[in-house]
């Protein structure tokens, strides 16, 4: 089913619990110059600053005060599955949305519910990642784009819809999941569905009108730059989705995306190095050009998606600074490159996890090589590190300032193996040549021996000079948990099938304080302040991708080990016991 193109109002949509709009509460409108410098108080975009850091200067809380930290509210959505977005909050204003597309808004000091939008989804959707990952602000409007493949505007003070413009049809097996990005009075997005032969895209969107400014493909057309890297019409159907919110630098008007793996999986079906798959974009602003790419691997047959966007960190090689981009791969590398006005670099790279995939890098382009026995082709079996879920899936990393670390959610000695199958494509139907359960004949997960003493890792690494690995904290299990680092010198973090809430000492990895929640944390936190009071927010509410791992890792452990994790979605806000 086809939906309008642009409706200046939602009929398939449900708005409760607003205030008119003569007693809405104040509301401090998001500018270009506020998103550029937020302010210390608040957190306006997905990692609070353009920069990707996830990194909050706040720190009335610290290591020496971190054990008082308690429940101040809660708040239960009521919804099932993968609650992954984090609380965005300005001036006492706080944003979530939840699976199946709901926006709440609460008041950040008590968790009153100011309004909440429920979008009405279509009956014939299929939903693969029944999951969001939260809004954007600008003006006074909150955007949120839909698995359904539509970005709606609602009035931040009311919730009220103000116009939907859809960004592709979900027929053909398009959705987002991701929070979008408001840059210069424009709404950028990409989108999900390289399970579904989707040729991806990031766009953007006129803020106050909706009207589509520009839309660049991740797979190059014929006749495009990089267009012989696909063979026939595999460019078509070849996937390459934008699942996670970019980054962008103001001083050089350049936009960094994460562009997904291709489609079907294994790269015998598609030969060539795929342009632009596992790589990230630098795209202008104003025209959504590709203006420079690098890849991290060519032709990928692992599932290893490389859709996490770069930290924008400034690090020290030789004495100087380097203007770089800092990405912990799905591919278990961690990339250093350098970013300019026309270019990106490759300055050095290395595991951070178990891989025995790549044998070597070029020392100048970091283009690796394969162990091609490790490499998996229709009619050719391969067991290979790390799995498809990677040294590093999608929760994101953070960098602080302060210590000069970079953290890392990491998963170690969790390996797989694929077994592919022709594909063949059918719209809006799974095109990737292997079932997408783990555990069938086509794919399934191997423990190494070393996974008897852990999986999951918070990694910190200096970033300056030589990298170097400072400390670890490892976890029996998996490690989902997208990450908050702040001038307190703390890293939080959840997810684990424990479902704890953790406070790390941001310089040796010490466990601080921790607090059982009601499901599993795959929330992004966030901290924020309100009266003079610093908060902590975080959404438990286990499912997607984590529950799916549980299950795989339960078929391979002893009953003893398995663990069931309860699903339901609970905000949960801390503050410092008075």
């Amino acid at each position: 089913m086809m939906r309008g193109v642009f409706a200046a109002v939602a009929l398939s949509s449900l708005m409760t619990g607003a205030a008119g709009a003569d007693d809405a509460r104040p509301y401090s409108p998001v500018t270009q110059a506020r998103l550029e410098n937020p302010e210390p108080r608040n957190w306006l975009m997905f990692r609070r600053t353009f920069d990707a850091n996830g990194y909050s200067p706040l720190e009335k809380i610290h290591t020496r005060n971190v054990k008082k930290l308690a429940p101040a509210w809660t708040f239960a959505t009521g919804l099932r599955e993968g609650h992954q977005s984090p609380p965005i909050v300005n001036d006492g204003v706080m944003f979530i949305t939840t699976p199946h597309n709901h926006v709440i808004a609460l008041d950040a000091r008590t968790g009153e519910q100011l309004w909440r939008y429920e979008r009405e989804l279509p009956e014939d959707l299929m939903q693969l990642h029944p999951t969001n990952r939260g809004v954007a602000l600008w003006g006074e409007r909150v955007y949120m784009a839909t698995v359904d493949a539509f970005l709606v505007a609602l009035d931040a003070r009311t919730g009220e819809v103000v116009w939907e413009q859809q960004i592709e049809d979900y027929t053909h097996g398009y959705y987002s999941t991701l929070a979008p990005l408001a840059v210069k009075g424009k709404i950028l997005v990409g989108v999900s569905g390289g399970e579904m032969g989707i040729r991806g895209f990031v766009a953007a969107f006129d803020a106050e009108s909706g009207e589509l400014a520009w839309k660049t493909h991740t797979i190059p057309a014929p006749g495009e730059p990089g267009s012989d890297t696909w063979p026939g019409d595999t460019w078509k159907t070849g996937g390459v989705p934008v699942w996670v919110t970019g980054a962008y630098d103001p001083a050089l008007g350049l936009t960094y995306w994460g562009a997904g793996n291709g489609g079907p999986w294994t790269g015998d079906t598609r030969p060539g190095d795929n342009l632009y798959s596992n790589s990230t974009l630098a795209l202008d602003v104003e025209t959504g050009r590709i203006v420079a790419h690098h890849q991290y691997h060519w032709n990928d047959s692992w599932d290893w998606d490389e859709v996490s966007t770069p930290l924008l960190i400034d690090y020290a090689r030789g004495g100087k600074t380097i203007h770089g981009l800092v990405h912990p791969g799905r591919n278990g590398f961690l990339w250093f490159l350098e970013r300019a006005k026309d270019r990106i670099r490759f300055v050095d790279a290395q595991p951070f996890v178990r891989n025995d995939v790549i044998t070597k890098l070029d020392p100048v382009t970091g283009r690796p090589d394969y162990d091609l026995s490790k490499k998996p082709a229709v009619g050719k079996p391969a067991t290979f590190c790390p799995s498809l879920s990677g040294g590093k899936n999608w929760p994101p990393a953070v960098f602080s300032p302060k210590t000069r670390l970079l953290y890392i959610p990491a998963n170690d000695n969790l390996c797989a193996t694929l077994n592919p199958e022709p594909a063949t494509y059918t719209p809006g139907q799974i095109y990737t040549g292997v079932e997408l359960m783990i555990g069938s004949e086509t794919i399934d997960f191997v423990l190494h021996p070393e996974a008897k003493d852990h999986i999951g890792e918070l990694q910190a690494w200096r970033v300056d000079e030589k990298p170097q690995q400072v400390w670890e904290h490892t976890f029996k299990q998996h490690l989902w948990g997208p990450l908050l680092v702040t001038g307190g010198n703390l890293v939080f973090a959840g997810g684990t099938n424990d479902r704890a809430f953790r406070a790390f000492d941001a310089r040796t990895g010490k466990v601080l304080w921790e607090q059982r929640t009601s499901s599993g944390v795959v929330g992004v936190p966030t901290t924020y302040e309100v009266d003079g009071v610093q908060y902590v927010a975080v959404l438990s509410g286990w499912g997607v991708d984590a529950e799916r791992i549980q299950g795989a890792l339960n078929a391979k452990l002893p009953k003893s080990e398995q663990v069931s994790v309860p699903q339901g979605g609970v905000l949960w806000v801390f503050a410092l016991e008075k």
